[in-house]
């Protein structure tokens, strides 16, 4: 078991030698990633990123769903909170599900998965929760169906736990206009 005591002895080098100061709120790279809570797919590390330049949300299976939706939405409103701290440019929203990931594991359970879609378990299925290609497609055309702006660019990556390398299933796609339309909850 890895100890609060060495968390925090952790935390003392990383103030040392790691910390950036100066940091602002908002993402220095313009960059959003939603991913998965699969300690073996931190996009981090996964993908090379620096202290400061992205926004991370990651929840099970690294999906979008209405509860990310509106996470989504409430980072939106800090962000607009402070724009002197918003750099210029599009922003990348990247999508990152995984191999093998433990989603897969919860199709016995068709009624916690409905409920955690906010969607009728007869739906289920179009969600691809076994197939992580699949699954960013579908997770893709929810956001693009979903949120509209011309400066977004979004992308669907899959990270294969036994390589360390992503491929990139939905290369970035634009879209239209700045709009976030409303999210109804089923």
């Amino acid at each position: 078991m890895t100890s609060t005591r060495e968390l925090t002895g952790r935390n003392a080098a990383f103030a040392a030698d790691g910390f950036v100061e100066g940091l602002r709120i908002n993402p220095s790279g313009n960059v959003m990633v939603v991913g998965c809570v699969d300690p073996r797919v931190d996009p981090a590390h996964v993908l090379g990123l620096r202290h400061g330049e992205a926004a991370v949300i990651r929840n099970v299976g690294g999906r979008i769903t209405p509860a990310t939706l509106r996470t989504m939405t409430m980072l939106g409103k800090v962000g607009q909170a402070h724009p002197d701290g918003r750099a210029a440019g599009d922003w990348n929203l990247v999508l990152l599900h995984h191999t093998d990931c433990g989603m897969r594991d919860l199709a016995p359970f068709p009624d916690l998965l409905a409920e955690y879609f906010e969607i009728p378990a007869a739906e289920l299925d179009a969600k691809q929760v076994s197939d992580p290609v699949g699954s960013v497609r579908v997770d893709v055309d929810v956001v693009l169906g979903t949120l509209t702006g011309s400066a977004f660019l979004v992308s669907g990556l899959v990270y294969d736990v036994s390589t360390g390398l992503v491929e990139t299933v939905v290369a970035p796609t634009p879209l239209r206009d700045m709009q976030l339309r409303q999210v109804s909850r089923r």
